[in-house]
């Protein structure tokens, strides 16, 4: 017999008030990239699936689009387009579920985007579970005593919590038995099942509880989020720092391309390039943190196909090869160095677009600018320069 085909919906639809954010904590930025993209990644790793839904709010499509450009190549190419959600999980889960109905697998994982960790071993655990029983949850053993108290805070009981689990996701079902769940329970109106187990029970279907995992939790506070990026920042191996250095000559002309925005000016700058020497110092920078030459190396001047290419294309190449070494960009810092034009009215544009070129939050990009006290080529305003460093984490 072959295989059971194994699909995947990830369930990133909530607000996360709980974490006390201005967006849903599911996109904050967690070392480097957005929370949901360490879940994405860690899932898809764990093992190919048929088909990969996220269930995402209707209002977070940027937000939702910016976090995939994190992730490596290979990792958002098996992912399909995103469904809408609805105001409770319940309702986010059956969309999520409809939309992998018109080709239905025969199990499917249903996981929380705010989950980062869960495990090959534990994913494994998870189709072993749904294969067997038909539905399943992950439960970790609990190590505190638990007390059921009343709403004065009175103790009312205490379970042995031998016979109690904390449980997590990934859910595991036979993809027809939690399909058909939520609908007749959204048939009926019942709407207020917390868990995906919780609807296969509500709908007669007796449900496992396999061995979970400690180190998956789910994190709700800023304290979760802290410990998240301590835990990824730790197994992320070793820190590098890369500089880059650029220098491009004045030439005719009615603007400068600085950090991917157009700036008016005097003059142009001459180059193979659109001579961007900000994007081209700070891809310098990632590829020299990376050990893997520089932009020359990658998009030879010979090479008539790169003449008057944006930048922007060796900068976000440089930040794929990031990803694609399982890494990620802790911080990116230029200084230009020129006597104009004035950087400081354009800064938070520079900034934002280079977070979008890299895949960063803007929170991870510096830019800075000075002068030579009108010494050397720059300051008798003969061209510009920029100087760059790239702090990276890789594995």
């Amino acid at each position: 017999m072959s295989p059971p085909s194994v699909a995947l919906v990830v369930v990133a639809a909530g607000r996360g008030a709980r974490v006390g954010a201005s967006q849903p904590k599911q996109y904050i930025p967690c070392a480097g990239k957005p929370l949901l993209a360490w879940t994405l990644e860690a899932l898809l790793a764990a093992r190919p699936f048929a088909a990969t839904t996220v269930v995402i709010h209707a209002d977070d499509r940027p937000l939702y689009d910016a976090a995939l450009r994190s992730l490596p190549p290979d990792a958002r190419a098996n992912i399909g387009p995103p469904s809408s959600g609805g105001a409770t999980r319940q309702e986010s889960v059956r969309a999520g579920l409809e939309a992998l109905a018109a080709a239905p697998p025969d199990l499917v994982l249903i996981h929380d985007a705010a989950r980062p960790f869960p495990s090959p071993g534990l994913v494994a655990r998870a189709v072993a579970a749904a294969e067997a029983h038909g539905a399943a949850a992950p439960g970790a053993r609990l190590s505190d005593t638990v007390k059921q108290v009343d709403a004065d805070g009175m103790v009312l009981a205490t379970p042995p919590r031998a016979a109690l689990r904390a449980v997590q996701t990934p859910q595991a079902f036979r993809f027809s038995l939690i399909l058909e769940a939520h609908r007749r329970a959204a048939a009926a109106g019942v709407s207020d099942l917390t868990d995906d187990v919780a609807a296969a029970e509500w709908a007669g279907s007796p449900a496992f509880v396999f061995e979970g995992d400690p180190l998956n939790f789910k994190v709700t506070t800023m304290p979760d989020l802290g410990a998240a990026e301590a835990r990824i920042m730790g197994a992320a191996g070793e820190t590098r720092v890369g500089q880059g250095f650029d220098v491009h000559a004045f030439a005719p002309g009615d603007h400068v391309w600085l950090c991917g925005v157009r700036v008016p000016h005097t003059h142009a700058l001459a180059g193979h390039s659109d001579a961007d020497v900000a994007l081209h110092a700070l891809a310098d920078a990632i590829y020299g943190a990376l050990a893997e030459g520089d932009i020359g190396a990658h998009f030879p001047p010979s090479d008539p196909q790169w003449k008057g290419t944006a930048s922007k294309v060796f900068l976000a190449h440089a930040a794929e090869r990031v990803r694609a070494r399982g890494g990620f960009i802790v911080l990116l810092d230029a200084t230009l160095i020129c006597e104009a034009p004035k950087i400081g009215p354009h800064r938070e544009a520079m900034r934002a677009r280079m977070a979008e070129i890299a895949g960063l939050d803007v929170g991870r990009v510096s830019v800075k600018a000075t002068t030579t006290e009108r010494l050397g080529f720059t300051g008798r305003s003969e061209g510009m320069a920029c100087l760059a460093t790239a702090t990276l984490r890789l594995p």
